[in-house]
Formats: C-alpha cells, structure tokens, sequence
C-alpha cells in the first residue's frame, strides 16, 4: 500500500515541495514513528526540506554534520542505520518531535539512510519514534527498500527543476539552476516565494535593482542572490556601505586614488567600482550619499568611466548596479536631498522587500534557524519555543524584521541559562524571556486612547508607528494579497480591490511594490 501511494505521488503533477511533504508524511504513518525528516546535504550542513511530526521552526534548523554523530553516521553509510534506545550518541531531534502541546519529548528511537542521486550524497532520510522499541530489523530493510523511492522523488523534483530552467532560458530566464554559494534566505510563505521567483527572473537582465525595505530585512542576502543567479555571478560582488563612507574618503573610496592626490595617498589605490569590473556593485543604504558624491556616481554610471583622484585619464568599467535603501528615495527627490536623475539611474527595476511581518510563520522558520545557532553557541543539547512563545513571535509587529528577530531568539536562549536552565537537557524558552514590548504583541491590536495626541517622535519611542506607515503597510498588504488571489494579474486585483486600474499602478509605485 505504501509502494503504491509513493507511486502515485511520483507520477501526479505536483510542487516539489508538495510532493517531498506527502513523501514524509506517507512514510510517517507506514512506520507509525513520531517524526520523519528529509535532510538535504549543502557542504557540511544538512538542511531539513520537508518534515513531518516535528516543531514548525525545525524546517529552520541547520545541522553541522561534524556536530551531529548519529547524522554523520547515517550519511556515511549506505545501509540503512539502527540506532539502539540506549545509545550515547545525542539525537538532534530531542525536543523537537511535538506530540503533546507544550511538552517537549525525547526521542528514543531512531534510524536513517543516506540518499544518492546520480552517484553523489543527496542527503539523508530520519525516522524518529518516542517508543523504546518501535523500530527492528524488519524496519531496517523496509527503510532501504523505500529510500529508493525517495530517491527518485527527488530526482523527478530535480528533473522538473532543470526543466523549468531551460523553459526560462528559452524566453530570456534563468539559464542556470545553481549559481553559487552565499547566505541562505529562509522562508516559505507565498509571499517570499513570489518574490524570490521575481528576482530571479530580473538576475539574468543586466540591469540595476534597486531593492527597497525596511531595515533588517536582510536586503544584502537577496543582492548576494541576484548576483548569483546572474550570468556575472562567477565574478566578484563588491559591497560598499554608503553610510559609512565620510563624505572626505567617499570619492577614493569609490573611484580610487593615485599617489599624491591627498595627504595620506601614499600610494595608488584601486576604488570599488574597479574591484567590481566585470561582476556587481551592491550599495547599500545608497540613500545616505551626500549630493556631491551622488553627482560623481551618476556621471559613472552614466558613461561607464571612473576617474582616480588626482588622474586625469578615466577608466572603462563594467559593472552590474544593485543599490538598496530603507528610505523612500522619492521622497528624498522631493525634499532636495536625493538627485532625481540618479534616482531614475539606479531604479530601473525597483522591488520591494517586504517586513517580516507580513511573512506568516516565516518567523517560526527564522526562529529555528536562530535557535540552532545559538544551542551551539551556548552548548546546549536542545533548544526550543515553548507553544506560548510561538504564538508571541507570530502576534508580534517586528518593526526591527529578521536582525530583530535573531535578538531577541539569543536574549531569550542566555535569560534561560541565566534563570538556572541546564545545558544538558532540553530547554524551553517561554514568552517572558523573549522580552517582547508590551502592548505590541499583536498587529492588529488596537492603540489606546491618550488624553493626547503624542508627536512622531513619541511614537518612535514608545515603539509605535505614525499613522501615515501603518496606511501604508495596510495599503501593502491588500494589494499583494489581491495579487496572490488574482495570480498575479494587476487588472484583476484591480477589480477585486474595486479600484481604478491606473490609481493601482500609480498607487503601487508610490508604495514601492512596482
């Protein structure tokens, strides 16, 4: 029964994602175990891609493979793996299969098997079982017999990967399926999904990204993604903090020196748009550029020349442009502060990044990926929410996004050390340790009446946004949900928001989805 519901699974017209969670829950209820996790090996590091009888932020974890002995015993092994009640060796899944509300569980079975796909280590399969006992021989052997249906699962995702990737290259897309490597954007929410879809259709076009959120949001990650999934991805992405650069050192900086140009030159000195020819340029904070300085970038991007300081023969550059900022660079047009032709340069294709907050249980995600870090920092055997403190993080409004977040995940793991939690055994964060502000712990609470109306800047210090932003974010969020219902279509959303088409479009770019 279980071969043909496997089967069916391979041949039906599914997501990948889909199809490897029905895999692991299928294999769950054959087994009768507590949990089943399918682990995909990146270098030395196994990432969870679909599980089943697990905490929700466990999809988050990472596990070192050199950290975990019962993982690193399973991929290197070919045979399936037993592992005895009463073995020694810790089990990265004490605490994190979730039976009973609230209570967290030891594993005391386990057995797995390493996945090849092609001839080379996929990654692994776990069964996980609360019962002394649930597993013997027998499970052994069915475990190999099934893991060669595993295996072709994901080889049928891969195939169907490759092919959407040629089908891309054909219209202009993405020719290539794994560009690189750089930091790891965690998350599953529909939200995320479009929009990592949409910068990897705009990577492969040459032109400058202007990414656009709200600090915290990791915006360096999704620059690291456009480079990599670009055709310059093989050369070097050169990063410059506009904010930090005095406006003195900027020019040199950027462009470079010759010897002499300045007191201290004592020596010629490449700028940073050399050091990026033939790959990419990210400025970050490209908002906080004093004025002089932005005339020079325009007049470089302008002619594809940079001059050194104290040189008079400029230089041919070739550089891919993605610029980030957490200001609305319009508004900066407006107040004088930002030139309007270099606003134009920079934002031929704008996105907007959106806040965590409107990310669903993409924060339990991030927060299991925090968890993990800091259960090794700290050196504890397992790390983990209590159900309280999931549902705080999910209510909370995260003006500080994903660098809030992983704040907040490292106070709360050393407050419970620090309240007499022992590193030897599972410990479970519950919501006061989290210290989450009160009267923020849901978006859509209500703000109390005041005797009287405080100015923006109290707000910003009690934590509370001024109106205009929550409009905004309100406005935000119903037209990319209108989107997502509408598949995408404008003049639908349109018509299900009951506006004008036009008025959507204008309205879009203002708050910086367009």
């Amino acid at each position: 029964m279980l071969d043909d519901s496997l089967l069916a699974d391979l041949t039906a017209d599914l997501p990948s994602a889909v199809r490897l969670q029905r895999l692991v829950r299928t294999l769950r209820e054959s087994f009768r175990c507590g949990a089943v996790c399918l682990l995909q090996l990146q270098q030395d590091v196994l990432a969870p891609v679909a599980v089943e009888g697990l905490v929700r932020e466990a999809l988050g974890r990472r596990f070192e493979v050199a950290r975990h002995p019962r993982l690193a015993a399973i991929l290197t092994s070919r045979r399936s793996t037993l592992f005895p009640p009463d073995s020694s060796l810790p089990d990265p899944y004490d605490g994190l299969v979730e039976q009973q509300p609230g209570e967290p569980l030891h594993v005391h079975d386990c057995m797995g098997i390493s996945l090849h796909v092609e001839g080379e280590p996929w990654g692994v399969l776990t069964l996980d079982a609360l019962v002394a006992g649930t597993f013997d021989e027998a499970s052994r052997t069915a475990l190999e017999r099934y893991a060669l249906l595993v295996e072709a699962a994901v080889r049928v995702s891969r195939l169907e990967q490759e092919v959407r990737a040629l089908r891309m290259a054909g219209h202009g897309g993405i020719a290539h399926v794994e560009p690189g490597e750089g930091g790891e954007i965690l998350g599953h929410s529909a939200e995320l999904q479009r929009l990592l879809h949409e910068l990897d259709v705009v990577a492969e076009a040459d032109l400058p990204v202007l990414l656009m959120g709200e600090t915290g949001v990791g915006k360096e990650l999704f620059a690291r993604r456009l480079h990599q999934r670009s055709p310059r991805w093989e050369q070097p992405l050169v990063q410059v903090n506009c904010a930090a650069l005095p406006e003195t050192l900027a020019e040199s900086e950027l462009f470079g020196h010759v010897k002499g140009a300045f007191s201290g030159a004592t020596a010629d000195r490449a700028g940073r748009f050399e050091a990026a020819n033939g790959g990419t340029l990210f400025l970050d904070e490209v908002g906080e550029l004093p004025l002089p300085i932005q005339a020079k970038l325009l007049r470089a991007l302008q002619n594809g020349e940079v001059q050194r300081l104290g040189e008079d023969t400029p230089r041919r550059v070739d550089v891919r442009i993605i610029a980030a900022t957490n200001r609305q660079l319009a508004d900066g047009v407006r107040d004088g502060l930002f030139r309007a032709d270099l606003y134009h340069r920079l934002s031929v294709y704008p996105v907007a990044i959106p806040p965590l907050r409107e990310r669903g249980s993409d924060v339990l995600v991030l927060a299991g990926h925090f968890l993990e870090i800091n259960r090794t920092r700290l050196g504890v055997r397992s790390l983990r929410l209590a159900p309280r403190a999931e549902a705080a993080l999910l209510g909370y409004h995260w003006p500080g996004n994903v660098r809030e977040l992983e704040h907040v995940i490292s106070r709360a793991a050393i407050k419970a050390l620090g309240h007499g939690a022992r590193r030897d055994d599972i410990v479970t964060l519950e919501p006061e340790w989290l210290d989450l502000p009160h009267g923020k712990t849901s978006k859509d609470e209500p703000l109390k009446a005041d005797s009287r109306a405080p100015d923006i800047r109290e707000l910003a210090t009690h934590g509370v946004e001024p109106l205009r932003r929550q409009v905004e974010d309100a406005q935000r969020r119903a037209i990319r949900q209108a989107l997502t219902a509408c598949d995408g279509s404008w003049a639908n959303a349109a018509r299900r928001l009951a506006v004008d088409p036009s008025n959507l479009h204008k309205l879009a770019r203002r708050l910086g989805i367009k």
